[in-house]
């Protein structure tokens, strides 16, 4: 990795030097340092490459030895934390959650909403749109509700419909242009209009919760990478937490499955995965990797409002959640309903699944941030960035959280 200068301008609040092995872009660089001036990244690269000039501008923030330095972790589902639920929308507990996913290393996050009545759609949409306004989160993912009941998961089934133009117009406008994404299932009736109006509208189709066929995934999958490669803001579809919400890979009947690692390995579209430990074995996530590449892969949380906190009752949207041993499952029926996990503890069991170190931060962090179409402001760390760096010590643990150059305070609650 070459060095990357700015030299920083002047010395004052907010004008960092951390040292340590620098992990971003699926690249590794040891014995280095990163400057951070006025919000920014000003210098990355080896220490001899500043002059003393801009050395002594700098106040050298101590880190553990042996520390690594990532780019802030971007997180595009999740659906809450510390107690605070995205999909019911209350500003309070939602500001709680931003702030507990910001200081646990998550600086770029969607708020992600789940299958509910229109009315319950609408206000959550409503209620969020001033922490994004506010550059709190990055945006809105809408995980339904034109999903497959035979796959819905934790989705509610009473919510579930097809495709609906008029109902998508409400959404859209409800959102005021903060919808980033959307977890649709290809099958249904409409499904192709819903994602061309997707596209026109800036949105990214998020294929998932679905029963269709190899074939119709492939082919939707397909024509929506095409209308965004026509210029529209995102880069490619994604693929909605594979393998969870879907049918398993049959050899006589591959399912979406094939079709999405197919895709993925071309480029074409960038699959989640859930890397917990719960929703998906290790083997599993080190296999998607080798398959497809890192480049490919979109590190997610599908967190809840349990996450950071103890084992107990809470709710996911309007689904009764338990959560014992860390593991969500809803209360009526015991199948999985989100994650207990920050991304970090994501990253952190990518990498004993036997994924590289860089590569585990680069699908956490510039392949989510190029998915937003914001990897020139996000996602890595280069001169000219927004200063959002998360320090890490041997075992991944934070150990500091800067964003837009500020350090942040450890989360209040947590494990």
């Amino acid at each position: 990795m070459q060095s990357e200068r700015k030299q920083p301008e002047a010395a004052g609040s907010g004008s960092y030097l951390l040292a340590g092995a620098v992990l971003t872009g699926g690249l590794a660089l040891d014995d280095a340092v990163v400057a951070v001036a006025d919000g920014r990244i000003a210098y990355v690269g080896q220490r001899e490459g500043l002059d003393e000039a801009a050395l002594s501008g700098l106040e050298e923030l101590e880190l553990p030895p042996g520390s690594m330095i990532l780019p802030g972790l971007v997180d595009l589902h999740c659906h809450g934390a510390a107690g605070g639920d995205f999909p019911t929308g209350n500003a309070g507990p939602a500001r709680t959650a931003v702030d507990f996913l910001h200081g646990s290393g998550t600086t770029t996050l969607l708020a992600s909403l789940v299958t509910a009545s229109r009315e319950d759609l609408l206000r959550g949409l409503a209620n969020l749109r001033p922490l994004a306004d506010e550059g709190l989160i990055a945006g809105i993912h809408a995980e339904g509700p034109f999903l497959s009941r035979s796959r819905c998961g934790a989705q509610d089934p009473r919510f579930l419909r097809d495709p609906d133009p008029g109902l998508l117009e409400e959404i859209l406008e409800a959102a005021g242009g903060h919808l980033r994404t959307m977890t649709y299932a290809p099958e249904l009736p409409g499904a192709v209009d819903l994602v061309r109006t997707l596209v026109q509208h800036g949105v990214t189709p998020s294929l998932g919760h679905t029963d269709a066929d190899s074939g119709i995934s492939a082919a939707s999958l397909t024509e929506a990478a095409e209308l965004m490669a026509a210029g529209v803001r995102g880069s490619r579809p994604t693929v909605t937490h594979l393998f969870n919400g879907m049918p398993p890979l049959h050899h006589r009947n591959p399912g979406p499955v094939a079709a999405c690692l197919r895709l993925a390995a071309v480029g074409t579209v960038a699959v989640e995965l859930i890397a917990d430990g719960a929703h998906l074995d290790p083997d599993t996530v080190r296999m998607v990797f080798e398959l497809v590449g890192a480049g490919n892969v979109v590190l997610v949380t599908d967190s809840m409002a349990a996450t950071g906190l103890p084992d107990g009752d809470y709710e996911l949207g309007p689904a009764a959640v338990a959560v014992r041993g860390a593991e969500a499952r809803l209360a009526s029926n015991g199948s999985l309903a989100g994650g207990t996990a920050t991304l970090l503890d994501v990253v952190r069991r990518t990498i004993a699944a036997g994924v590289a170190p860089a590569a585990a931060v680069q699908a956490a962090s510039a392949v989510p941030a190029a998915i937003i179409g914001r990897q020139h402001e996000i996602g890595s760390l280069r001169a000219g960035l927004r200063a959002d760096v998360v320090a890490v010590d041997r075992d991944f643990r934070p150990v500091l959280v800067l964003r837009e150059g500020r350090k942040l305070a450890r989360p209040a609650v947590g494990p």
